[in-house]
């Protein structure tokens, strides 16, 4: 009986330890998942720049870093503000495209979308005519940005008047409105990761 006793004994501390593993497993997993959730925005970047953002979350320093090249936030507040705005880029870089009729900014778009945008086109028949309408809508949380990341999102949608897809031919046409569309992208996207950690900087 002593011996049965032992392995008894033996037994349940095994299992007692794997279910303490089991348990720090679980708050290991959670831990990931939360940090992936944090780091969604960049997830298509290289592992080394990844790892640079990860340092700067870790010192607590990304909040500091975005303010430091972008101090101030545009003034772009209306519908109106934004379709003027729109249109010296539709007039200067796309002035043979199709008529944008309406640009406004939109409560619906947020930030769980990952889309900061939304360019739409739609017959509408008007009478007997039938009119193609091309819309553009911008996410209401960049009416409080710096302004060459509002230009980004601006230029990203007007290029879809041009090229629907995601080719190469789209990402040219967004350097030719602003040579630097991808820096541009990436800081947007950092900004995204600190309004994520819940640190906005505006």
């Amino acid at each position: 009986m002593a011996v049965k006793a032992s392995n008894l004994h033996a037994v349940t501390n095994q299992a007692a330890k794997q279910t303490l593993a089991a348990l720090v497993t679980s708050t290991d997993v959670t831990a990931k998942k939360q940090q992936n959730a944090q780091l969604k925005y960049i997830a298509g970047y290289s592992a080394n720049t990844i790892e640079q953002v990860k340092d700067l979350i870790a010192t607590d320093t990304l909040k500091s870093a975005i303010l430091k090249h972008y101090p101030v936030v545009h003034d772009i507040r209306t519908d109106k503000a934004l379709y003027d705005y729109t249109m010296v880029f539709k007039q200067q870089y796309l002035k043979q495209s199709a008529p944008i009729s309406k640009v406004i900014f939109d409560e619906k778009i947020t930030l769980s979308h990952q889309a900061l945008g939304l360019h739409t086109y739609a017959n509408r028949t008007q009478g007997n005519k039938v009119k193609a309408k091309n819309e553009i809508r911008i996410s209401s949380r960049l009416r409080h940005v710096p302004e060459p990341l509002l230009r980004m999102v601006v230029v990203h949608e007007l290029a879809h008047l041009k090229e629907k897809d995601h080719n190469k031919a789209f990402y040219q046409l967004c350097e030719y409105m602003t040579s630097d569309y991808h820096q541009l992208e990436f800081d947007l996207r950092l900004l995204l990761t600190c309004i994520e950690l819940g640190k906005s900087p505006y």
